[in-house]
């Protein structure tokens, strides 16, 4: 028997992505943070049931929570439980990247928002990312960015 391989670079670990994030803020620094979810949640999620597009990240009470994102219910699911679909999530985080991340929303004016949702060793996991608001000529020098890398390609790949 041989050495399992690893899973780099590889998505088939991802559960959901916000790609409005990358268009809407500059991403600095990113936490690996874990999620507490209930028992009919991770099978929904299972089943590809999660949503964080329009998620966002709050602080209440020093502590980091995932407010909107969507995780539907599967039909299966228990009828002695109440299903709540969007309501908020606790983020797991050491006590220095919370201070870390309260520090930079209050004295530097960033914001949090979550990237990406995946599993990790059985484990669900959300990548939040400290970031600043872009303003429109950002966007729009961005997306002249993406569109010169795309025809810098095409022309490669044909010459």
């Amino acid at each position: 028997m041989g050495k399992a391989k690893k899973n780099n670079g590889n998505t088939d670990n991802t559960i959901a992505l916000n790609r409005k994030a990358k268009h809407n803020y500059h991403l600095e620094n990113r936490f690996e943070a874990g999620l507490v979810l209930q028992g009919w949640e991770v099978k929904s999620i299972r089943a590809g049931k999660g949503q964080i597009s329009e998620a966002h990240v709050i602080v209440r009470r020093g502590e980091i929570w995932l407010v909107n994102s969507i995780i539907s219910p599967l039909i299966s699911t228990s009828t002695h439980i109440k299903a709540d679909d969007s309501r908020s999530r606790k983020l797991l985080l050491h006590k220095k990247e919370i201070s870390q991340l309260v520090g930079a929303i209050e004295r530097k004016g960033y914001t949090i928002v979550p990237t990406i949702m995946y599993w990790k060793n059985n484990r669900v996991k959300v990548e939040v990312a400290l970031a600043k608001g872009k303003k429109d000529y950002d966007k729009r020098a961005s997306q002249k960015d993406q569109d010169w890398k795309r025809d810098k390609a095409r022309l490669f790949k044909r010459g």
